[in-house]
């Protein structure tokens, strides 16, 4: 079998690697010129979440045939409902309490960041996962310091920082293995 086919596969698939981190940077960078906008679109995508999940328990709490399961099932699927519904119509009042959770999701992917650039080792463009888990853990404690008086720009602008150092990590990485691949062709 030829390797041919397998560095055209590689080549292709570091090509979308780079043009999604550059989609990344670039959504990024519009997350942090329009943070209120940002901020609002996420609480909504949220809320959207909550209405599907509410359904998915909903159709599983039809599906299962144990009482006790069912009662559970009916009752998580018309709170997730009810969560999404009141962040769907008030999605800026619903906006400080996912403040909240995006810190403790930042908090937690940063953390996931270090333990990845720690089990990557020695490995081309590993640094940079580093830095993005310091990043990372720094944007969760500006979140929590500042709520809730800024709620509703900070999870824009955090968010976007967030994704403009995750896109940038991306690249690195990205770029990093492609130099790998020519010095093997």
């Amino acid at each position: 079998m030829s390797t041919s086919p397998v560095r055209t596969m590689v080549k292709e698939s570091l090509g979308w690697a780079i043009g999604l981190s550059v989609l990344m940077i670039l959504a990024g960078s519009l997350a942090i010129i329009v943070p209120a906008g940002a901020g609002i679109a996420v609480a909504v995508l949220v809320g959207w979440m909550l209405i599907f999940s509410g359904g998915a328990h909903l159709a599983f709490a039809w599906q299962t045939r144990t009482a006790g399961v069912f009662i559970w099932e009916l009752l998580l699927g018309i709170l997730y409902g009810a969560a999404g519904a009141y962040v769907l119509l008030q999605p800026v009042t619903g906006l400080a309490s996912l403040t909240l959770a995006l810190a403790a999701y930042l908090f937690a992917e940063g953390i996931f960041e270090f333990i990845l650039s720690f089990a990557l080792g020695p490995l081309p463009g590993s640094s940079w996962l580093m830095l993005d888990g310091i990043v990372t853990l720094i944007l969760a404690v500006m979140i929590w310091r500042t709520w809730p008086s800024s709620a509703e720009w900070v999870i824009g602008t955090l968010v976007g920082v967030s994704m403009l150092f995750s896109g940038l990590t991306r690249l690195m990485l990205s770029l990093a293995a492609r130099r790998m691949v020519a010095r093997f062709a």
